[in-house]
């Protein structure tokens, strides 16, 4: 099987990853709280990327001072910052908001790569795609036609997801930039050390570390082999491509919130998901020349 077929599968494997780790949060935060299930999470992330990387690294887990400093950032952005916000939104928003609009990842990967490091051109298509996906958004938050006319776009936690998603981007980007080449496994491993060693400090600062459900571990699994799987696709497929088959995952969030946790789907909603593919195919086309 040739790479760009092993990336795609990859990819699509860590959406239905990521499209069941909020069923699994929102099942464990009936036992216990966003800090505990984000602390036990870190550790099993860990533990697992641990696992795999001394598989396919030889035994390896090395990294340099300035792939540490990197990886350090990714743990703070992406686990400390993002995860946690992410997680803590799913108490207040229902899966189908925070699958989506933890997609508009592409907006801000493209727009800090042309405001920051200056390495993308931003063409008439990437802001039509980038207009259409924001519409997306809105019909998720907004859900009903008297919400939108009212002007109600969402709560605090669909801001929580978007301040996520803004993070998320950063390390996308610091990854493809500094470490692509690194072991999936060895990413991983340091992202959820780092930021598992931050979250083990501050619960037995506020209370106890405990582990009050199965949910709390299973999380920990499905989100470790979908960050694994992720990595390995970034390296193998263009970041246009990834961006267009993550798009399987509010489908996937929608489905299971719906069977799992009853959580019903607007009209206005699934037109969203919808727009979102639309949005996502103008940002990855390239302008005729």
């Amino acid at each position: 099987m040739d790479n760009k077929k092993i990336g795609v599968l990859a990819i699509l494997s860590a959406n239905v990853m990521w499209a069941i780790e909020p069923i699994f949060a929102k099942l464990a935060y009936k036992d216990v709280s966003v800090l505990q299930t984000s602390t036990i999470r870190a550790i099993i992330v860990a533990l697992t990327a641990l696992l795999y990387a001394l598989i396919t690294n030889k035994g390896s887990i090395r990294v340099n001072k300035k792939q540490l400093g990197v990886l350090a950032y990714i743990a703070i952005a992406g686990t400390i910052v993002a995860d946690f916000s992410y997680l803590f939104a799913l108490t207040k928003v229902p899966v189908v908001n925070a699958v989506l609009l933890g997609h508009l990842q592409p907006i801000f990967i493209v727009l800090i790569s042309f405001l920051v490091f200056k390495e993308e051109k931003i063409s008439k298509l990437d802001y039509l795609g980038m207009a259409v996906m924001l519409i997306s958004s809105l019909l998720v938050t907004t859900k009903t036609r008297e919400n939108l006319a009212n002007l109600k776009f969402g709560t605090m936690g669909d801001l929580y997801v978007l301040l996520a998603t803004l993070a998320w981007a950063t390390t996308a980007i610091a990854m493809r930039k500094y470490i692509k080449d690194m072991n999936s496994g060895v990413v991983a491993f340091y992202r959820y050390t780092i930021a598992g060693t931050i979250f083990v400090i501050y619960s037995l600062i506020k209370s106890t570390i405990q582990i009050s459900n199965i949910y709390q571990i299973l999380i920990g699994l499905v989100v470790g082999v979908g960050v694994i799987l992720y990595y390995e696709g970034l390296k193998r497929i263009k970041a246009a491509q990834v961006s267009s088959l993550e798009l399987s995952t509010p489908f996937f969030g929608a489905l299971l919130g719906f069977i799992v946790l009853k959580e019903g789907v607007t009209i206005m909603q699934i037109s969203g998901i919808l727009a979102m593919f639309i949005g996502v195919y103008l940002l990855s086309k390239k302008e005729s020349t």
